[in-house]
């Protein structure tokens, strides 16, 4: 198989910006991601987005932030979870998500670990992301 067969395999993937948005220091081009990176990066922008952010897609994103400052237990793991997999699910065609684990990773700096099980729908290839989510303001007081 040669690259670009292996490249016209992966086109479902999509490409498109990278995110952050970022340019190279060289020429001033914009950096793009493309197949499992772009998705990746798909997942991250719409964990990190407010709904009604986006003027034209006022439902787009994962609204995670209305869980600030929230006591970290059974509740809001399940909180958490249903919101993941249903932003997800509303948002990013190209996955289908398995699994979400919301794991409390350390409870004095309000961490809060998000695993997400999905595969790519045409392929069937598994993959998981790891979203870190803090529910508590950063301080550098202790």
């Amino acid at each position: 198989m040669n690259e670009f067969s292996i490249h016209k395999d992966k086109e479902f993937l999509g490409s498109g910006w990278a995110f952050p948005v970022t340019f190279s220091s060289g020429n001033y081009h914009m950096i793009t991601s493309q197949y499992e990176g772009n998705i990746e990066d798909a997942i991250n922008v719409i964990m990190q987005t407010h709904f009604g952010e986006r003027p034209l897609s006022p439902n787009f994103g994962s609204g995670l932030q209305q869980y600030f400052f929230k006591k970290m237990n059974t509740s809001l793991k399940s909180e958490i979870k249903n919101t993941v997999e249903k932003s997800l699910l509303d948002n990013e065609p190209r996955i289908k998500v398995l699994d979400v684990e919301v794991i409390f990773a350390d409870f004095s700096e309000g961490l809060v670990e998000i695993t997400i099980d999905y595969v790519y729908n045409q392929t069937n290839t598994r993959h998981n992301y790891v979203y870190p989510f803090y529910v508590k303001e950063g301080t550098n007081l202790k």
